[in-house]
């Protein structure tokens, strides 16, 4: 697996991951076959999960950022 996947970002995929590795792990022809497509869309599905929550806490996040941000240009544009 890439290095990136194991981190604490993805961490509720874990049991995915190792689960593409164990069917990796029996060998070329195994994977050639098809055989680990399963493991491979489970954890597919897993991280398209976690990137969409963690998409949507940015995205309200920012909402925050931009909204204190217009609040603070309104103050300076009133006092100026």
């Amino acid at each position: 697996m890439h290095p990136h996947l194991h981190s604490a970002y993805n961490s509720g995929c874990q049991e995915a991951m190792e689960a593409l590795e164990a069917c990796h792990a029996r060998g070329f022809l195994w994977k050639s076959m098809g055989m680990c497509n399963d493991a491979k869309t489970e954890l597919d599905k897993c991280l398209r999960a976690q990137r969409r929550q963690h998409q949507t806490a940015n995205r309200d996040g920012n909402a925050d950022k931009k909204a204190r941000i217009r609040q603070l240009w309104k103050e300076i544009d009133e006092n100026s």
